[in-house]
């Protein structure tokens, strides 16, 4: 099957203005170090911590207008950042100050690993148990009681029945 003559241009073209874009981005060639060079933001950093007065929300999110907390944090995250502070710096200068429940997430080193490792053991434990309760339960025969004929129609050995019949007889 033959392509249109056009259609076959237009991919070329489409493919070169790709390779194009690709090969001269500047994006590309941006090292991490220059992504490290810039400064963070003020709310970066504020939704890495939080709040202290007791909403349960990040520095950054704390709806609060006259919070005693969040106000004056972010504004000393202002001045941490013109002095030249990374983000990391800042979070570990407030970490050192108020603890580890100033951190909006667990790090991910000692005990806090467990924190984030924690749901997934649970999931991968409970569906263990419930294949194993399932394997169980399959395997298991019901127990079945023994076939009995319906009614009167028991069906006896005749000898044993004749003494049954004596034996009743001599009782009575």
């Amino acid at each position: 099957m033959s392509l249109n003559p056009r259609i076959a241009i237009a991919r070329k073209l489409i493919f070169v203005a790709v390779a194009l874009f690709a090969f001269l981005s500047p994006e590309l060639y941006v090292s991490r170090e220059t992504f490290a060079a810039k400064p963070p933001t003020e709310a970066q950093v504020s939704q890495s911590l939080t709040c202290q007065c007791g909403c349960g929300l990040t520095v950054g999110n704390c709806n609060m207008p006259t919070c005693s907390f969040s106000v004056p944090v972010r504004a000393e995250i202002d001045q941490m950042i013109c002095k030249g502070m990374s983000q990391s710096q800042i979070i570990s200068f407030y970490r050192h100050k108020f603890g580890e429940e100033v951190i909006s997430a667990p790090t991910t080193e000692g005990f806090n690993l467990l924190a984030w490792t924690m749901p997934f053991i649970a999931i991968v434990v409970g569906g263990g148990l419930i294949v194993l309760a399932f394997g169980r339960w399959r395997s298991v025969a019901p127990a079945s009681a023994p076939p009995t004929p319906a009614g009167d129609a028991i069906a006896f050995d005749p000898a044993l029945r004749r003494r049954l019949e004596d034996e009743l007889k001599e009782r009575g």
